[in-house]
């Protein structure tokens, strides 16, 4: 069965951090690039960072630079985001989406909500708030 899995997530203070993992079953995440996306309240879903399959180069928008630093485990068939110095703006509904085709560059970023990714997860919520 494939399955392509979140986890992590969560309430955190300002200044917090929290890492989302997103775990593969049924497939091997090794060909595929991985996009991370978000959506907060009331606003339009977001590019937030991506992963290269064949180079491993990552990229993420400027508003998290330096702060979140996604990640793969080709042999635990997981990817990752990690989100450091988290802050309220940060809060929203996280998803991984994993893709063949996808070419993760700077200039991609930003497709990545309406990308046709070949998996994504089913979302996690991170609300930062003191």
């Amino acid at each position: 069965q494939v399955q392509f899995v979140q986890s992590g997530g969560g309430l955190v203070a300002p200044g917090g951090s929290l890492r989302l993992s997103c775990a593969a079953s049924g497939f091997s995440l090794d060909y595929y690039s991985i996009g991370w996306f978000r959506q907060a309240p009331g606003k339009e879903r977001e590019g937030v960072s991506c992963i290269s399959s064949r180079d491993g180069s990552t990229y993420s928008i400027d508003s998290v630079k330096g702060r979140f630093t996604i990640s793969r485990d080709n042999a635990k068939n997981t990817v990752y985001l990690q989100m450091n110095s988290l802050q309220p703006e940060d809060t929203a509904v996280y998803y991984c989406a994993a893709g063949l085709t996808y070419k993760c560059h700077p200039l991609t970023i930003a497709t990545i909500p309406k990308y046709e990714f070949d998996y994504s997860g089913q979302g996690t919520q991170v609300t930062v708030s003191s």
